[in-house]
């Protein structure tokens, strides 16, 4: 039996949902997802494609290009730059804002932002990688695209989503109303509907987080990341660890089965580690969506609004539970 529930398919019925819905970000996730089929191939053939390399540049935060950062960043680039419905785009691996052939014209309703292969620095290693995205919908339909589309709090944000690259390779995204995945198959080269609605289990027993970075965490992270080791049934500790590295990674084992991923800040980070605009901000509108909660400490992350495109910030995100116990021991 040939499936149905397609991506496309879906995301044509649930425009239908709206009448004056003009399809065009119905077109924009469509493409989104085009590319990921193309990374998701250049990720599986690298070793014998020669692209686990690097490539002697560094991206905008020092860190070292790997070969295949670059072909996906140009994929993404290429294909959502082409759509005609973008003004601008946002690349972890471009310094500046990318302009579209409708950027001068004003005529594009969207910006986008991306890390177009998160993980990289695992590629080689078999480990799940992945690309992650939100759009925003243009603060002025006139005049020209500026960097000022790009500096608007996440609540601002109109969808977002991400892939896995892995055993399989995954596709979540949400518009808005509640969060919905697809898995590609192979036989028929479409992602297929595999989870409608995932919801964010409201307390979980999975702790996410690098203890490489013990040292220059502050003494209630420490005391936070204790009591949940530590034996304790009525708070139904210890919890188990589990940390793969790779952000989209953690992140999906956390939408589906609960519990904390934590990226705090730190005496190495003051500032946190991750991207807020193409990092942060779209995964905690997908955790919010699902019923969970994503904070930087001590604030929600969709409060916050970019001062830079390419800000870092720190993440707690989860299920709500656990996202309240840690403010509650680390932000009284």
């Amino acid at each position: 039996m040939i499936p149905t529930r397609t991506l496309s398919r879906f995301i044509r019925a649930e425009e239908r949902k709206f009448p004056h819905s003009t399809g065009e970000l119905s077109d924009l996730i469509v493409s989104i997802s085009l590319g990921v089929k193309i990374i998701s191939q250049l990720v599986a053939t690298a070793g014998f494609k020669g692209l686990h390399g690097y490539t002697g540049k560094a991206n905008i935060h020092g860190e070292d290009r790997h070969s295949l950062d670059e072909e996906a960043d140009e994929i993404l680039v290429e294909l959502l730059g082409s759509s005609g419905h973008f003004g601008l785009l946002v690349s972890e691996e471009r310094n500046s804002v990318v302009a579209t052939d409708t950027s001068a014209s004003g005529s594009g309703k969207y910006v986008i932002a991306f890390d177009p292969l998160d993980g990289s620095s695992n590629i080689g290693s078999n480990i799940p990688t992945g690309t992650i995205f939100c759009i925003f919908r243009r603060g002025s339909t006139r005049g020209s695209a500026s960097t000022d589309d790009f500096l608007q709090s996440g609540s601002a944000i109109v969808a977002a989503g991400y892939s896995v690259y892995g055993a399989k390779t995954s596709f979540v995204y949400s518009a808005g109303d509640g969060v919905h995945g697809f898995t590609l198959d192979p036989a028929i080269g479409e992602f297929v509907l595999t989870d409608e609605r995932i919801t964010v289990p409201e307390k979980g027993n999975i702790f996410s987080i690098n203890e490489g970075n013990t040292c220059w965490w502050d003494s209630k992270v420490k005391k936070y990341i204790d009591d949940l080791k530590a034996s304790n049934l009525n708070s139904k500790t210890p919890y188990t660890g589990r940390y793969v590295g790779s952000l989209v990674a953690d992140f999906d084992r956390t939408l589906r089965k609960g519990g904390i991923f934590l990226y705090p800040a730190d005496a190495k980070r003051p500032n946190g580690r991750l991207r807020l605009l193409y990092e942060c901000m779209p995964l905690a509108f997908i955790i919010e969506q699902s019923g969970g909660s994503a904070i930087n400490g001590s604030s929600r992350v969709l409060d916050i609004v970019p001062k830079d495109i390419h800000e870092k910030c720190a993440l707690i995100t989860g299920s709500k539970l656990e996202v309240l116990d840690y403010q509650r021991v680390v932000h009284p």
